[in-house]
């Protein structure tokens, strides 16, 4: 993607081989090619910034609990990739040795990384819209739901398109996406909490509680989700927005339900295999 949002890369398929509950927190073969559409990055601001008029405003103060686990993810919200910094290069490296263990990296900027999903040789130039926590989210969900995430990574599952999404691009586009749809954006100082204006942030909010790593959580369950989308709607790279919505409508939906009494109970939840 450049920065006028022009461009995009999409990945045409060759083969099918390619915590406990309490008050406080608890820390627990593929071808790349370039096309022309703006279905990621200037798309995917009009499908996930937007508020509906219809979007509850709950009025509601933070417990002490919430409070420290919400300022503790919008710090993590709140970090750039910084490929200077060697904490973030290494996040990068064990990303690839969890994504392709059976392949060395050749370095932090090759064209080995469109294997993945990036669109160019050098990653950091995708995580401007999610941060450093998309890079983290990927990381999750490579290390405790890794049969899923090998599974969305070389498209094995499904009848797929012969152009499809992405995997590594639309996993950062996921992260923005959540962000938004929970209204987990810092103040501008972040130096204190601030609480969502919405009814799915506020429920959120119980769940981050009782699991300081449920946004990892239900990023996985939101990617996994999206993947089912797109195969139910038999989707190709233009519809990548129109399954974005679906995805946003049907989370919605799960998390608002009486049922759900922690992210696992979410339907979608059973998507997922370790």
């Amino acid at each position: 993607m450049d920065d006028r949002g022009g461009s995009f890369v999409a990945v045409r398929r060759i083969s099918q081989g390619l915590d406990g509950r309490g008050n406080t927190c608890h820390s627990s073969s593929a071808e790349v090619v370039a096309g022309s559409a703006a279905w990621l990055g200037r798309g995917l601001s009009c499908v996930c910034a937007q508020r509906r008029e219809s979007d509850a405003r709950p009025s509601f103060d933070l417990t002490p609990a919430q409070e420290e686990c919400l300022l503790k993810l919008q710090s993590r919200i709140d970090v750039a990739y910084d490929s200077s910094v060697p904490e973030h290069q290494e996040a990068l490296r064990a990303l690839w040795s969890a994504a392709f263990p059976e392949e060395e990296l050749r370095g932090l900027i090759t064209e080995q990384w469109k294997e993945m999903g990036w669109q160019g040789k050098d990653p950091s130039t995708d995580f401007r819209g999610g941060g450093f926590i998309s890079l983290e989210n990927l990381l999750f969900f490579a290390r405790n739901f890794p049969k899923s995430f090998q599974d969305l990574l070389r498209k094995q599952e499904g009848d797929r398109s012969v152009w499809e999404y992405p995997f590594a691009v639309a996993g950062v586009n996921i992260t923005f996406m959540l962000i938004q749809m929970l209204d987990l954006e810092a103040d501008l100082w972040g130096l204190c909490a601030v609480k969502p204006r919405t009814l799915v942030g506020a429920i959120f909010l119980k769940f981050l509680a009782e699991n300081e790593s449920a946004f990892d959580l239900i990023y996985c369950i939101t990617f996994k989700l999206m993947d089912h989308q797109w195969l139910s709607m038999r989707a190709s790279y233009m519809d990548f927005n129109t399954v974005m919505k679906s995805t946003r409508r049907q989370l919605e939906k799960e998390l608002l339900s009486e049922d759900v009494a922690r992210l696992e109970d979410l339907p979608s939840y059973g998507l997922l295999s370790r």
